[in-house]
């Protein structure tokens, strides 16, 4: 039995297509710090607005 070929490159490899990241990390930071932002914000109105 053969084994399957292995792709050339990874998947994660390619460049995301969206304007301002070159690389898919950048990406996952970005969204992971609007997270941390908006839990922060939620977090501070509540204590504010209670």
């Amino acid at each position: 039995m053969s084994r399957p070929s292995l792709p050339d490159q990874r998947s994660d490899a390619e460049p995301p297509d969206l304007p301002g990241f070159r690389t898919w990390r950048g990406v996952y930071l970005f969204v992971f710090g609007w997270f941390v932002l908006v839990v922060l914000l939620l977090a501070a109105f509540t204590r504010i607005f209670s």
